[in-house]
């Protein structure tokens, strides 16, 4: 079974008891439809006193009226409410599988792609059961129809069973046509988003470089792809439905002549001939098939797309706790591939608990890289990272969300309130929060909001800095390991300096990995890291390295604030 139909089945499943109420009223409703031709041409019959009540077939005819019009409302109600509920489901499967995706496998899909699968491309794979039931219910319009008419002629069934068969042939290939139309514009869409997410990351980047018609020109590069693909749906579907008009009305003529030559040979009364006609048009209608085919083919399509990030692998979760330690860190032989470039190689480093080690090197060195393989943001493709004598990744995720903290130069803030976005969900209360955004000097700026920690995230306007300690506020929550990559170099001088004795005097007992590009913060530090093109070139205090000219050269471009 292809993936694609696995989302989708499950996607039917996800309705739950919708599904069951739609097939249930799609099937009372073509039934209703199916009976009443044969009741109206019963109350013509009985009209002319050929046979019957006219009366109680007109009647009959009423209720059957009622029960399709009351099954058409049910079925959308429901069809609604299916698709919403598997549509809920499946996004809350594909984000708990994009949150749980190794970085390296993160990479390879744009923020926007990922986003374009998630929120249009779900709502198409989460109409499966309206979309799989309509699909099975627009082909009994058509075979009842057949059948109907055999019941009155076999001549009847006969020519309209040519005219569909003809129909048919008129269409095959539509549905390969749709889908490879529908699949193109799905991933040049995704395409595209990506870009224009990356081009939002960088606005001011752009726009202060000067390079916003050449940014522009790159997000759209593709449109003339993606028009050639729309155009082509349109296209497929156009012909496909003009085909249809076309020969619809010839079965609806066949089928006329047929019975009329039948009434005159006295094999059909006029209400049998009234009939077949309605039958004809009941069964040679296919817009329905049409528009249940196309909407077949963008459901199979997203369910492809979708099913794609559902396959990647995801990070193990392990279920360790930490030993009562002084939050030793230790990384051995470990190497990081990236794009098959070794960008981390064969690293062995021991962190003393407690101590406050600086990573420095150039740009590229794979200083980043580093600090999120030994915090476990990111798995390395060869050896090991271990906590106080535990690999990080047999831990627990709740067990390394309290041990490790992490503060980035640009951190995103999750959570309704600021409160909230320094607690991250962990346990602590008001005081907790309170204290680490005192040690973080970000305490004055949250007392300056309306609602102070209740105020909503995103009515708290924020500069580059204040989002950082709000950001370092956050790592503090982590009890044994604070990894700081580059979390104050948006800090003016005479704020850094606050942070860092706060941090000093409030972190004691807790093991420190700094990333950095400044001496002083170096300098400040028990042991420095020193890292060249993915090697440790040295492990020592600043001062001792300070004697190598080469180490030296790393700082020659600090800027001095």
């Amino acid at each position: 079974m292809q993936p694609s139909s696995r989302v989708l089945i499950r996607a039917t499943g996800d309705a739950g008891g919708h599904a069951v109420v739609l097939a249930a009223a799609g099937v009372l409703g073509a039934a209703a439809e199916l009976l009443l031709p044969a009741t109206l041409g019963r109350a013509v019959d009985a009209v002319l006193g050929i046979r019957g009540s006219a009366t109680a077939w007109m009647t009959a005819a009423v209720a059957l009226i009622v029960v399709a019009a009351s099954a058409e409302i049910l079925t959308g109600f429901v069809s609604a409410a299916g698709t919403a509920r598997a549509t809920a489901a499946l996004r809350h499967r594909l984000a708990r599988r994009m949150f749980a995706l190794p970085q390296p496998v993160v990479t390879r899909y744009p923020v926007g792609d990922l986003v374009t699968r998630l929120s249009g491309q779900s709502t198409d794979a989460g109409s499966a059961a309206a979309t799989v039931v309509g699909g099975v219910l627009s082909g009994l319009p058509p075979l009842g129809a057949l059948v109907a008419l055999a019941l009155l002629d076999p001549w009847l069934a006969g020519t309209f069973l040519l005219g569909l068969l003809l129909l048919g042939l008129l269409l095959r290939g539509y549905a390969a046509d749709a889908t490879a139309a529908a699949h193109g514009y799905q991933t040049v869409q995704s395409e595209m988003a990506g870009r224009l997410a990356e081009a939002l990351d960088g606005s001011r980047t752009i726009a202060a470089a000067g390079t916003l018609d050449r940014e522009t020109a790159r997000v759209l590069r593709r449109l003339p792809d993606l028009s050639a693909y729309g155009t082509g749906t349109w296209t497929a579907l156009a012909a496909a439905g003009g085909r249809t008009a076309l020969l619809s009305p010839l079965i609806l003529i066949a089928v006329i002549t047929c019975g009329g030559l039948l009434l005159g040979a006295g094999r059909l009364t006029p209400g049998e001939l009234l009939a077949a006609v309605q039958y004809a048009l009941l069964g040679s209608g296919l817009g329905a098939v049409l528009t249940t085919v196309n909407r077949l083919v963008r459901a199979r399509t997203s369910a492809g797309r979708v099913a794609e990030v559902l396959a990647e692998p995801t990070v193990t979760e392990g279920t360790r706790r930490l030993p009562t330690g002084p939050g030793v860190l230790r990384l051995e032989q470990v190497t990081v591939l990236l794009d098959g470039h070794t960008a981390l190689d064969s690293v062995d480093l021991t962190v003393p608990g407690g101590a406050v080690v600086a990573v420095v090197g150039r740009s590229g060195a794979g200083k980043s890289l580093l600090a999120a393989v030994a915090g476990g943001l990111r798995e390395p493709d060869g050896g090991r990272v271990l906590l106080d004598g535990v690999p990080l990744i047999a831990c627990s995720p709740a067990e390394s969300a309290t041990a490790v903290g992490y503060g980035f130069e640009r951190p995103v803030l999750v959570g309704a309130t600021v409160g909230e976005a320094i607690a991250m969900g962990r346990p602590g209360g008001g005081a907790a929060t309170r204290r680490a955004a005192a040690v973080a000097a970000i305490d004055d700026y949250v007392a300056r909001l309306p609602e102070g920690y209740d105020t909503p995230l995103a009515d708290s306007p924020m500069s580059g800095g204040e989002r950082q300690r709000l950001g370092l506020a956050r790592a503090l929550r982590g009890e044994r390991l604070l990894i700081l990559d580059d979390a104050s170099s948006s800090l003016d001088t005479v704020t850094e300096a606050r942070i860092t004795d706060s941090l000093t005097r409030h972190t004691a007992g807790r093991t420190r990995l700094v990333v950095t590009h400044r001496r002083a913060t170096a300098a400040r530090s028990d042991l420095v890291v020193w890292l060249d093109d993915g090697r440790i070139r040295g492990y020592a205090p600043h001062a001792t390295l300070w004697t190598d000219p080469a180490y030296r050269a790393v700082f020659a471009g600090e800027v001095v604030r």
